[in-house]
């Protein structure tokens, strides 16, 4: 949809929003979508089946050749995925024999659905679904001689495996599949990329390796830091829980969330946060208007315009140049903004002159059709909302 075209407003109107998951990716840009969010894809990761390979049928025979004292299934498509292959190789009655004789963790309410459906019950579940809650249950255990299996999801548990080692442990670890680089790199480039100009307001994230792909592409295309300082900033970053924040935790990012580590949930939490991160109200004689995001919301009193995205509001996008406009200018309502400060904000670090200042404004006032005389040009000075003003200007501008 072309910016300045007109549509019913959703919850998410106005946003951006990237999705770096490679696994169900079509139910989560699904969901997005239907509360009205633009969403970019970029697979950070795919993920490689190993039914077939050599690793996941040893670590199998390893698993048979001596009694089970614990067991850990830490997501339920990996589960699945590796009692599925044990009876393609013959193997599924004694794996699954296996595993009802010995004691099995699960990490969280899928792991723990596909163990059961295989007619084992699980010992320990852990609320948080954290990986480090089953290491810390097991190493209240004398583990000395135990025999450990560990479903790997998508790349090594190293610290987990090691702690359980020094106990006196024997651990297989269990490869049922493993993470590796997309296909395709050039969608996460471009992410990077509209990361860094600040065209994305949220970044949403369903795996730790995906994050550090992710960072990993962002380095390549030289956006790195510029990445990092919007994820420190402006940018939402959404994970799915706190063990695949830790790569944002790690290079200072604030990440947030939900106390599920469910799709759903995760798309509830970022409803109710991201609005209230890129909202501005522009009063209009007896009207109040929405910026969100990169859409206008044209809503009818001030009251049901400050709830922003009621299904019948009538919404306007708009470039992100010219949103990034509008909100400096709505930030300071009735003062004037210089040019200086509007490429200041608008084209970080870019080489760019007061003629595409002026360029940008003409085409914002296009977009706002019979709203444009609400951004008033300030002979020699700078641009200014036609409103009273509500406040002193911040620093900076002119």
């Amino acid at each position: 949809m072309k910016a300045g075209t007109r549509e019913t407003a959703a919850a998410l109107t106005g946003f951006t929003v990237g999705v770096t998951a490679a696994r169900r990716r079509e139910e989560l840009t699904a969901l997005l979508r239907r509360r009205g969010a633009r969403v970019t894809e970029a697979p950070a990761l795919r993920i490689v089946p190993l039914e077939d390979d050599a690793a996941l049928r040893a670590a199998t025979e390893r698993c048979l050749a001596a009694p089970l004292d614990y067991v850990v299934a830490t997501t339920g498509v990996g589960w699945r995925g590796w009692m599925s292959a044990a009876e393609g190789w013959g193997y599924g009655a004694a794996l699954t024999a296996a595993c009802r004789d010995a004691e099995v963790l699960s990490r969280g309410p899928k792991a723990t659905g596909a163990v059961r459906a295989c007619g084992t019950t699980e010992t320990y579940s852990p609320a948080s679904e954290a990986v480090d809650e089953l290491r810390t249950w097991l190493l209240a255990r004398d583990l000395t001689g135990r025999r450990i299996a560990v479903q790997e999801h998508g790349a090594p548990l190293p610290g987990l495996a090691a702690a359980l080692r020094e106990r006196g442990a024997e651990v297989v670890e269990v490869p049922v599949y493993r993470w590796a680089p997309p296909h395709d790199p050039e969608p996460v480039r471009r992410l990077a990329e509209a990361t860094a100009r600040g065209d994305v307001h949220a970044l949403l994230f369903t795996s730790a390796p995906a994050i550090t792909s992710f960072l990993e592409h962002a380095e390549t295309a030289g956006r790195y830091d510029a990445v990092l300082e919007r994820l420190r900033g402006d940018v939402l970053a959404l994970c799915v829980g706190p063990v695949c924040a830790r790569p944002l935790l790690e290079v200072g990012a604030e990440p947030v969330w939900p106390e599920r580590g469910r799709l759903g949930a995760m798309v509830h939490l970022l409803t109710a946060t991201l609005p209230d991160r890129n909202r501005h109200l522009i009063p209009v004689g007896d009207r109040t208007l929405v910026l969100q995001g990169n859409a206008l919301l044209l809503g009818g009193d001030e009251g049901a315009a400050a709830e922003a995205a009621a299904e019948d509001t009538e919404a306007v996008w708009l470039t992100p140049g010219s949103a990034r406009i509008l909100r400096a200018l709505a930030e300071q309502p009735g003062w004037v903004v210089g040019r200086r400060e509007l490429l200041r904000r608008v084209w970080p670090g870019q080489a760019a002159d007061e003629h595409a200042v002026e360029a940008a404004v003409t085409r914002l006032r296009a977009a706002l059709g019979p709203y444009a005389g609400l951004v008033r040009t300030v002979p020699k000075r700078g641009y200014r909302l036609a409103t009273e003003p509500t406040a002193r200007p911040q620093a900076g501008t002119r």
